[in-house]
């Protein structure tokens, strides 16, 4: 069916809202006389129906302005609905959310048991039902159950972090329900965080999309032309082309030049490569990154979240293998250190970084240094690219600067990295760093 309908879902609303309009407790056999009108929703553009094709169980769409994500989430709703499944729709505030309320409200008539316009909540003669909320207060949706949700307008819920986790996501346990994340991108927050989940092969629940203004047919390329002539860049760009602008202040500048390194299968002869290694730890990942010391480019990278410790130590030898290492600087805190002993046993270059608050701002702004002046090329990775963008600085209360991940998202490829470009061990000591000798070591600036 052309909007998403299941032909069940249709002969049920049908079916019941005839019998409602004739007064029968049970459906009769419908005719063209006896059958109120359709709820139709407007067919989706070709963007639309692509994301609707490739779309997975939790779907984040960053989107330019006039693209159409709001009739989408309404799209993606409709069918659970009117097939017998209660759905939610969450806005920033509940003035956010007027305009889709009177829009369904209009669309899905014809098979409307009742309406509460202060609750706002949607009952269906098919069983189903929609509930609309602001995200002001998420709380107030604990203890529903949902097949189907949409977040509009996400990337402006302060609290989106907390909504999801502790609020949205139970309430899709029941029916193993499915989510939409729909929004303008809002800088390095936690909208991107999701979007980035789409983008990791490894988050096979989860897809995403980057989708500019251009995708909607319907809009003349000659108004998205005096758009960018018109505006400011930075607005351009994140309103339009619906890209996540770095902050002023981001850690690491330049990632789109210093993306340009190939993967390589394995390592060139009679050449040796360094290594850096950050170890799972709990739900993180065991990262392993590979550089080319004449070329300061990056070949390699292994991501995986298995935590046994032989089952490591074999992955980093299998890698070995293929790219014969010169140096490998591992991170020596908790399971770390057993790891690295063993390995030193058997031979193998690999030496420990101990990090620490002392030792972890001189590697994070080495390796900033680095992009900064465009002495490393990087694959161009999105789970890669996702963490060095997201990273945060931080100024504490003592005036130190802590350097991590925002708070949930993953730093193991940023720390890989940094360990594996500070082994080339090739900065001047004027830029703070000790040059390695027979072990690894760094001063603080």
């Amino acid at each position: 069916m052309p909007n998403g309908y299941s032909p069940a879902s249709i002969d049920s609303a049908l079916a019941l809202a005839a019998a409602r309009q004739l007064g029968l407790r049970r459906p009769r056999i419908l005719t063209e006389e006896n059958a109120p009108p359709l709820p139709t929703l407007p067919v989706r553009h070709i963007g639309q129906q692509a994301v609707v094709a490739e779309s997975r169980r939790f779907n984040v769409l960053a989107c330019g302005r006039r693209w159409g994500k709001t009739m989408l989430g309404e799209d993606r709703i409709v069918g659970p609905a009117l097939d017998g499944y209660p759905c939610g729709w969450f806005s920033p505030t509940y003035k956010m959310l007027s305009e889709v309320w009177r829009s369904l409200v209009l669309l899905l008539r014809p098979v409307i048991s009742r309406v509460n316009v202060q609750e706002h909540r949607l009952e269906l003669v098919t069983g189903g039902l929609i509930e609309m909320w602001s995200l002001d207060n998420p709380d107030v949706a604990r203890g529903r159950k949902y097949k189907e949700i949409v977040v509009d307008e996400a990337a402006m819920v302060h609290n989106l972090q907390d909504a999801w986790q502790a609020v949205l996501r139970p309430t899709l346990i029941d029916f193993e329900g499915g989510a939409w994340f729909l929004s303008t991108p809002k800088g390095m927050n936690f909208f991107k965080a999701l979007y980035d989940l789409g983008q990791d092969p490894q988050m096979t629940e989860w897809a995403s999309w980057r989708l500019p203004t251009r995708g909607n047919p319907h809009i003349p390329a000659s108004e998205v032309d005096a758009l960018r002539i018109g505006s400011p860049e930075r607005t351009y760009l994140q309103e339009i082309e619906a890209e996540f602008l770095e902050f002023e202040g981001a850690v690491f500048r330049r990632l789109a030049e210093a993306a340009t390194a190939q993967v390589l299968d394995k390592g060139l002869e009679r050449r040796t490569y360094v290594y850096g290694v950050d170890w799972a730890q709990s739900y993180d990942f065991t990262v392993i990154t590979v550089l080319d010391p004449t070329t300061r480019a990056m070949v390699a990278m292994d991501r995986f979240n298995e935590i046994d410790y032989p089952f490591q130590s074999e992955r980093l030898k299998a890698m070995f293998k293929r790219f014969p290492p010169a140096l490998v600087v591992a991170e020596s805190n908790a399971m770390g250190r057993p790891i690295i002993q063993r390995l030193q046993l058997e031979g193998y270059p690999i030496e420990p970084f101990d990090t620490s608050p002392a030792s972890k701002p001189v590697l994070i702004q080495t390796l900033a240094l680095a992009f900064e002046r465009g002495l490393l090329s990087i694959i161009n990775d999105p789970v890669l690219l996702a963490e060095l963008q997201a990273y945060e600085a931080v100024k504490m209360p003592s005036g130190r600067i802590a350097y991590s991940a925002p708070e949930g998202q993953h730093d193991d490829c940023v720390m890989s990295l940094a360990l594996a470009w500070i082994a080339l061990g090739d900065e001047t000591p004027d830029d703070g760093l000790v040059v390695f000798d027979d072990r690894v070591s760094i001063s603080p600036f």
